[in-house]
């Protein structure tokens, strides 16, 4: 920037000759001098070329006179083209640090979360409604996209972030895969992302994903139904969100992700889940439980017989009770 001082002063020498011997002063403070944004400007710097990003500069107070925004940045042209991006500009910035920002400067990265567990429905959503991203959210498929938080700009796409995430699940799977427990009952990494996928359904605790994929990886060397209430709710959703209790006519119906009729995996992901729950079905807890139910603290109790699970889900049920009817006085 200061390679190019002399040139500017020169140019607003000529310009402000009038003012005589104070002309050099005032140039000088005009390129150095702080501007008037009295807090720092996180703002949207438009396409259009120079003209357009000083007008929006201005219109946002971080610079005062358009015009000897646009004589510094023709002076200083061969420092680089100026960058329509999203940018913070410091408080009281000058001409020469709003310059400095266009130019060098790293545009404000913004974030978006995909929390695991949610449904492609529920994570095209989230990305449809992503501030500052463009175009259409192209389809994917169930379980596809690796729930993280990806960083973005203004301007990116929406398809290049599905594609980011899309290209993060497949990154996950071959490098947790060859990590896999010997003599799993899962043939490939699809079959593990299925599973993972009612794991991290089936619970929030971290602590309890790999018991919860030992019980499941137990019922599928079994022969057992895995009997998931997550893939009977989806089921009886459509590949959506049960918005209600399930229903005994829910685990009843006979649909190909409801695991209460069906044998096996059911034929697709239910959701997307986190490195954490692939990681537990590809390492699971090694323990006789087939079977667990909430245990009213936001985790499960878990039975080797179904004597066990029985007093366990009747000590749930209990709990249910006693909530309903606090709820009702």
């Amino acid at each position: 920037m200061r390679r190019r001082l002399p040139a500017l002063l020169l140019f607003l020498l000529v310009v402000l000759a009038g003012l005589g011997a104070g002309g050099w002063w005032y140039a000088r403070e005009t390129f150095a001098a702080p501007g008037p944004a009295q807090e720092p400007v996180q703002m949207v710097v438009p396409r259009g070329g120079t003209t357009a990003i000083a007008a929006a500069l201005a219109e946002r107070g971080v610079i005062a006179d358009p015009r000897a925004f646009l004589a510094a940045a023709w002076l200083t042209r061969d420092q680089g083209a100026l960058r329509a991006a999203e940018f913070v500009f410091p408080a009281r910035a000058s001409l020469a640090e709003v310059l400095e920002v266009l130019r060098r400067a790293r545009p404000v990265q913004r974030r978006l979360t995909i929390p695991e567990g949610l449904t492609a429905r529920q994570i095209a959503a989230l990305v449809e409604r992503a501030e500052g991203l463009t175009g259409e959210v192209p389809a994917f498929d169930e379980g596809a996209l690796l729930p993280e938080t990806y960083a973005y700009q203004w301007g990116d796409s929406r398809a290049a972030l599905v594609r980011r995430a899309d290209q993060a699940m497949d990154a996950a799977l071959a490098e947790l895969w060859p990590a896999r427990a010997p003599n799993l009952p899962l043939a490939t990494p699809r079959e593990a992302l299925i599973l993972a996928s009612i794991v991290e359904r089936e619970t929030g605790k971290a602590d309890e994903r790999a018991r919860v994929a030992g019980v499941f990886i137990n019922r599928l060397r079994r022969g057992m139904p895995l009997q998931s209430d997550p893939t009977a709710a989806y089921a009886a959703a459509d590949g959506g969100v049960l918005e209600r209790p399930l229903t005994r006519a829910d685990l009843d119906r006979d649909h190909p992700f409801n695991t209460y009729r069906v044998r096996g995996l059911p034929p697709g992901p239910i959701a997307s889940p986190g490195r954490e729950s692939l990681r537990a079905v590809l390492q699971p807890e090694a323990t006789e439980f087939l079977f667990f139910v909430a245990d009213g603290t936001g985790g499960h109790a878990f039975a080797r017989t179904l004597d066990e699970h029985n007093r366990n889900v009747a000590r749930w049920r209990e709990i249910e009770r006693q909530r309903g009817a606090n709820a009702s006085r």
